[in-house]
């Protein structure tokens, strides 16, 4: 996958796409490294504490000042005439499903609106059939819940769970593809993988990949939460190349939480099974998936007030932005704190290294190793335990800055060799 963007020589403010074109324009640190300059304005985009480095956009996500004012709007509206607002809420939410499938390169049709990529893999996981003895795929590097997911689905079905495991220095895509690929067997009924991982920030999802699976009969079930926004998406054709396509809009796309949405391949939708059952369930899908009575809809409603803001700022150099600065992180945490660098995925906002042998192996000490770093740094990060040495991950977004990774840079070089 390449980076979408394109080199631009000069600082912009948000919103106004002549000057974001020339926004890359960079500085130097006074130890001579390049560093991409910060976007004007950005810092007013945002409600997050000033005294904190935010490193950690990948987890949660940020919400942008117009659309948490956008959202409120509709909770007052709610709160005004709940009657009249649940009423109207469901043709609301096909209008807003309109707008995010638009953004998103796909039709309405095959998209719904849930809370988050975990209720969306469980919803696919439920409605695939599955046997004794079939073998649901997955790799060490999927997000735990989600496994935990695939576990569970297949004991009730006397199914069995194939973990893939892939070395976090697997140097390309296709080295990934050739494991995942020796690792199905005739009883592999379903893969479960990432578009983009969350501990290691690497693609395997690939549409090669994708397209594999789908010549051996495999159903692929793609785990794409860091994908809206964050890199150039088309559900057009097949949900993404997958039989089902979940992905975070919450994360990348500036909606509010929780807001997602789960693509389904056109064979699929007549067999999605919703967790529960709902007044607009004989609709089909996807009103059967998103209708939940009294559920707090006004994140689904005001994410498309995301995806606009993204279209101002500028999607494209907006990506190319947090690229380079997360790229300017990952050499300083590996020249100033002596970290190995893994490999990444170009155009993301997300750089990922390996710690030292020892250091954030298990899940406790990685977790010990993020609160020592929030309180001595005032830096929020994401590790992940990993035998060998734990993976740190790193995230750039719009609201940060160079001088926020050099303090974690040099500040990590004395936490981890104490």
């Amino acid at each position: 996958m390449s980076n979408p963007g394109n080199p631009r020589p000069a600082p912009a403010r948000p919103g106004d796409r002549t000057a974001h074109a020339a926004h890359t324009a960079r500085t130097a640190h006074a130890d001579g490294a390049d560093r991409p300059a910060p976007l004007r304005g950005s810092s007013t985009l945002f409600t997050l504490d000033p005294g904190t480095a935010h490193l950690n956009h990948g987890s949660y996500g940020a919400v942008p000042v117009p659309v948490q004012r956008y959202q409120a709007r509709l909770r007052a509206e709610m709160e005004s005439d709940p009657d009249g607002f649940f009423l109207e809420a469901p043709d609301r939410i096909g209008r807003a499903r309109a707008e995010i499938a638009t953004a998103l390169g796909g039709s309405p049709s095959r998209l719904a609106l849930i809370t988050n990529v975990t209720e969306g893999v469980a919803i696919a996981l439920d409605s695939i059939p599955l046997g004794e003895r079939d073998q649901v795929l997955v790799t060490d590097h999927g997000y735990g819940v989600v496994t935990r997911a695939a576990e569970r689905r297949a004991a009730e079905a006397g199914a069995v769970v194939r973990c893939v495991r892939i070395s976090p220095h697997a140097p390309d895509e296709e080295a990934v593809a050739e494991r995942v690929l020796a690792a199905v067997t005739p009883r592999t009924k379903v893969a479960v993988l990432d578009l983009v991982t969350s501990p290691t920030a690497r693609a395997v999802a690939t549409p090669a990949l994708l397209a594999a699976l789908r010549s051996r009969g495999v159903v692929t079930v793609v785990d794409a939460a860091h994908a809206p926004g964050a890199l150039p998406v088309d559900l057009g054709g097949a949900a993404g190349g997958a039989d089902f396509w979940v992905g975070n809009l919450h994360k990348w796309a500036f909606a509010p939480r929780a807001a997602a949405v789960l693509a389904v391949d056109r064979p699929w939708r007549p067999r999605v099974r919703p967790l529960t059952f709902s007044w607009e369930h004989e609709r089909g899908f996807p009103w059967r998936v998103e209708w939940r009575g009294t559920f707090d809809y006004t994140p689904w409603l005001a994410a498309p007030a995301g995806f606009a803001l993204l279209n101002r700022i500028g999607a494209e150099q907006l990506r190319s932005h947090n690229d380079e600065l997360a790229a300017h992180g990952q050499r300083l945490l590996v020249e100033r704190a002596g970290l190995r660098a893994l490999p990444e995925l170009p155009g993301l906002g997300m750089r990922t290294v390996r710690l030292p042998p020892g250091v954030a192996e298990q899940e406790h000490a990685a977790k010990a190793l993020m609160v020592a770093v929030r309180r001595t740094l005032d830096t929020r990060i994401a590790v992940r335990p990993w035998q060998g040495g734990g993976v740190l991950r790193i995230s750039a977004q719009l609201y940060n800055r160079p001088e926020e990774y050099l303090r974690l840079a040099d500040g990590l070089a004395r936490l981890v060799t104490r």
